[in-house]
Formats: structure tokens, sequence, C-alpha cells
């Protein structure tokens, strides 16, 4: 394995080793990506106090999410297609955070099937659900997260419809990819990605092929998503989804204060604050702007979690030291899993649980706890730069 000092690392061996099309729609957002950037980039602004002759002894960056014990505070994040990034993906993404002490969560649009993923997992997952019109489907695959015996759903709140992404258009992303001249000259490049695909016979998207009526190929499956997601989504049927379910339920996609407080009102597990890592609602603003205003809302009521611009431990300890009570990671983790497979997810978790032990003590912390605005230096204005 390469020396890995850093999430940028395993993204540049990620890019060498993942055809065009998947790099594209992991490294994308909506629009003119502007809200893709500013996740990132408004993390970067806000800064960390430095404290000296502090006792850097035992410290631990251990808390809970959902109630489970978790190493650090981060959940990996669910993202479709994952079993393109890398043969086999959301069982080896799944199996790493199992072994590390994160949750992961499995899309609804996975490669790898719910039932795929139990079968090689030891520990309860999450699963995240997209609401389709098609009522039997909806019901059939809550049964099947049930008995699968996921700890929690993820229910996704702003995709109701999908927004433009360029890339995807001009890369005419499929799965798995139609094999047209610029798309097989790119995977001749690949060799490595194209063995190990050829070595699975998971390649289609296992939670809807088979299961959803009239889904049996690619191309009835392509037909049958762009007429599924409900636009009539509301909290009628939420409460719906929330009674058929009957467990632990997180809301995922808050980026407003009247969202966050009917969330809380409605008897949410926890909210995840999420601009859907900017693929939706280009201009939207990031994720960390929104955190204070939405924890202040919420009251909590209920956890509160941050999703959107996660790339380091860094990141963690400035989300928590706003008041999240946890955080949720997705591109991080792919750039480890197109980088190095299973071990990659592994090295991603690492890299971000040791930058954020090491700056937690640097800051003069020793407790997740223990930390606060105390320990960051914000820009002014930052908060209620717009009305």
């Amino acid at each position: 394995m390469a020396v890995i000092t850093c999430i940028e690392d395993l993204k540049r061996i990620y890019r060498r080793r993942v055809p065009k099309m998947f790099y594209d729609y992991a490294e994308s957002g909506s629009y003119t990506e502007q809200t893709f950037r500013d996740n990132c980039d408004d993390f970067a602004r806000i800064r960390l106090k430095q404290k000296v002759a502090v006792d850097m002894s035992g410290r631990s960056t251990q808390s809970q999410m959902l109630g489970q014990k978790v190493t650090m505070p981060l959940a990996l994040s669910p993202v479709g297609m994952t079993g393109m990034q890398c043969a086999d993906g959301e069982i080896k993404a799944a199996r790493a955070a199992e072994t590390f002490g994160v949750p992961y969560t499995l899309s609804t649009m996975s490669i790898c099937s719910i039932e795929d993923v139990a079968a090689d997992t030891q520990q309860p997952f999450w699963f995240q659900l997209y609401v389709m019109r098609d009522q039997d489907f909806l019901a059939a695959i809550i049964e099947r997260a049930k008995k699968a015996g996921c700890s929690a759903l993820v229910l996704t709140l702003d995709l109701q419809i999908l927004s433009q992404r360029h890339k995807d258009l001009k890369n005419g992303l499929s799965a798995p990819p139609k094999l047209t001249l610029p798309t097989m000259l790119n995977l001749a490049t690949k060799w490595g990605w194209g063995l190990q695909m050829l070595q699975t016979k998971r390649r289609f998207f296992g939670n809807i092929v088979g299961h959803a009526k009239g889904v049996t190929d690619a191309s009835s499956l392509m037909s049958w998503t762009a007429e599924q997601f409900d636009l009539k989504l509301d909290w009628d049927k939420i409460a719906a989804i929330r009674d058929m379910w009957g467990g632990k339920l997180i809301l995922k996609g808050i980026l407003d204060e009247e969202d966050a407080r009917r969330a809380a009102d409605f008897g949410a597990d926890a909210i995840i604050v999420s601009n859907h890592g900017g693929r939706q609602l280009d201009g939207a603003l990031s994720s960390i702007r929104m955190l204070p205003a939405i924890i202040e809302a919420v009251g909590g009521k209920t956890e509160v979690y941050l999703d959107s611009g996660i790339r380091s431990g860094q990141d963690i300890l400035k989300a928590m030291a706003l008041g999240a009570d946890g955080c949720m990671a997705g591109r991080a983790y792919i750039y480890g899993l197109g980088a190095m497979g299973e071990a990659g997810v592994s090295k991603a978790l690492e890299v971000m649980h040791k930058e954020l032990d090491i700056s937690m003590a640097l800051c003069g912390e020793r407790q997740l706890s223990e930390i606060g605005r105390k320990n960051l230096l914000i820009p002014k204005g930052f908060f209620n730069a717009y009305e």
C-alpha cells in the first residue's frame, strides 16, 4: 500500500483506477457545482484555536449515534452505485465500517442488495430509502430491510426530483457502463477495475432488478427509475412510512430551520443536515453554515448529524464543536474504496480518526464532549452572511 497521509492521497489513486464516468459521478455536483464546492470551502474558513500546557493523556474519540457506541462520531453515508466504484463495493465498505466501529448506510440505489450486505456482515447496518411511487415495491423493500436486521431507516427527503448533473449526462452514466467507443477506450486503461468486475455477478441495482414489477434488466430499470421518484412525498406519507417501518427513523436532507422543527416535532430519532453533497439544489448554502441554526431550531428534541463536506478529522471536529451529534461522509470513503477496495475504506477511516484525535489534543481537549465553540475561530458574519 502506498503511503497515505490524507484523504486527498486516496482520491488521487482513486482517479487513476476507476472509470471516468464513475469518478465523475462521485466527484461532481449539480449545475454550476457552487454548493458542491462550498461544502468543503466553508469548512476551510473555520479555524481551530490552539491550546498548550494541557494534559493530553487518556484521550478518547468514542461517542454514540442512535444509542450505538462508535469509535468516532461518523457514519458512512449512502452512495448510489457504490458497487461500480469497486466490485462488491457495498459489501466491502460495510465490512470496513463494521471492523472499525462506525455505522454503514446502504443506498436504495446500491449494486449489492440488502440481502448481499447482510449475508457478509455481522452487525446491523442502516438502510437509506428513496420513496418510490410503486407502493408494492416500497412496502416490500421496507420489509426486506427489517428482515435483514437493519437498525435504522434513513429516509432521504431531498430527491423527489433529480437535479441535473452535467457530467453524468455527458458520460452516459449507467450500471453497468454502456460500451460506447469513448467508454471502451477509458475502460481499457482501467484493467484492474475490469478484472474485478468480471469476477462478480453483482453489476446491476440489486435492490431493484428482480424486485420491482417489470424490471428485469438495465434498460427496463432506467425507464422505471425515471418515473418512480415520488413527487407527492409529504409529511403524511413520511408518517405512513414511519409506521410501516416501526423502528428508528433518520430524516436526511434537512437544510431549513422550519423543516428541522417539523422533523423534530414529528418524532424523528435523528435528522441529517445535508444538501445531498451539492448534487441537488445548486446555490443552496453549505451544510456547515446551516448547522447551528438547525441545532437551535430543534432544541435538543432529536440528534443532529452533519453530511456534505466531511473530508477530514478536522472537519468532524469542527462540526462537533458547533454542536453536531455526529457526522456522515460519503466521498471520503468512496475515494478509499475505489483506490484500494476494503483496505482503502479502512485507511480512509484510520486517516480521519487519527486527524480527529491529534487535532482534538492540540486544541487542549481529551474528550469530544468537552469541545465547543471555544475551540473555534469563526469569520465574522459567517453564519448570518445571507438574509
